[in-house]
């Protein structure tokens, strides 16, 4: 039986890139097996949705990119999160969190 996908819901992209960068930089195709393997396969990020996504936050001074070559030879550009990349992080894990928990609420689950 395959383990069921959780679709992201419209703004939950930028939150979870924050997150995998907070953990060091990345590769664009890093980003997305990084968010694979802290959601245990339950999320999949698309790459026509991340490169926007992350061109957008690195304009927001959220990331910061530089080229580099990665573990296999290749040419990439890496993003490294901000201190204000950081602080966003926080304040948007800080709505998910109301976010869930008005949700649950909602549901009778609290």
């Amino acid at each position: 039986m395959s383990t069921p996908k959780a679709d992201l819901l419209q703004g939950t992209l930028d939150m979870l890139i924050l997150k995998a960068l907070s953990l060091g930089p990345l590769h664009g195709y890093g980003v997305i097996q990084r968010i694979r393997q802290m959601s245990e396969e339950m999320l999949s990020g698309e790459q026509g949705a991340l490169y926007p996504a992350l061109y957008r936050i690195e304009h927001k001074g959220w990331v910061t990119s530089k080229w580099d070559v990665t573990e296999t030879g290749r040419r990439a550009k890496f993003y490294k999160l901000t201190a204000a990349g950081r602080k966003q992080l926080s304040i948007e894990e800080e709505s998910w969190d109301l976010l869930a928990l008005a949700i649950a609420k909602v549901r009778g689950i609290m």
